[in-house]
């Protein structure tokens, strides 16, 4: 079985009489472990489409199944916990707490499980270590640069070990340098078997990946190999 299955979803927005079709009948599936790239101009539904996968939005009609999981059915409360136990995100503006460490701000989503608090510390500098910041446990996103950010974000993406990541032009803030050392991480992510859901504007961004979703108009257009598969010989040691 799939690990995402979307069929005929549709998404309409209303404002007084009026109806956005964000999305328009798309379908797709993704199976365990695939790195996929999502596409499109500026209003073309990946952002919509993106939020449903996340479960921070639900179809107007259409099925989506997560893992197993009909999200149709599921109440509020039970929406987050899957977000917590099945997703991990990365976001273009990192999204980090500017008054804590990295640590705490990797700890969330298990403070948000209840997971005790040792337990948590130990798996956020783990998760912290696996992305090549060791030395900066407790430097503060203000003391970090752009790219140290990312990788802390991506460390509270991982530190729960959900199988799904989902990032939103992770590295649209980056320089090239520090692109290339965030795509090795998630290259890397990849050989381990997590799913990883890239939304990206950048046609070399999307090479690193194994497969291109390209939408426009709020219809899935185009459901492609991506150009030259994932970038092995570019990896680059991260910088601390």
């Amino acid at each position: 079985m799939p690990i995402i299955e979307v069929k005929d979803l549709v998404k309409i927005y209303k404002t007084g009489d009026v109806e956005l079709h964000a999305l328009d009948g798309v379908s797709f599936s993704v199976e365990h472990g695939e790195f996929v790239c999502v596409m499109g101009p500026s209003g073309s539904g990946k952002s919509t489409m993106m939020n449903i996968l996340g479960c921070l939005d639900v179809a107007t009609s259409g099925a989506y199944v997560l893992d197993g999981i009909n999200v149709k059915e599921q109440t509020r409360a039970e929406l987050a916990d899957v977000r917590n136990q099945k997703l991990g995100f990365v976001f273009q503006g990192f999204n980090l707490l500017p008054r804590v460490d990295a640590v705490e701000n990797v700890e969330l989503p298990l403070l948000y499980r209840g997971v005790a608090s040792s337990v948590r510390r130990s798996a956020a500098i783990e998760a912290l270590e696996r992305v090549g910041l060791g030395q900066r446990l407790h430097h503060r996103p203000a003391q970090m640069s752009g790219g140290q950010q990312q990788r802390v974000a991506i460390a509270r993406a991982i530190v729960g070990r959900a199988p799904i990541i989902l990032a939103d032009e992770p590295t649209g803030n980056l320089d090239t340098k520090t692109t290339v050392e965030i795509m090795n991480i998630f290259t890397g992510l990849h050989k381990e078997g997590i799913t990883i859901i890239l939304v990206t504007h950048e046609p070399d961004i999307a090479t690193w990946s194994q497969r291109v979703l390209r939408f426009r108009d709020g219809r899935l257009i185009a459901d492609e190999p991506a150009p030259k598969g994932l970038q092995d010989d570019n990896e680059v040691k991260p910088e601390e």
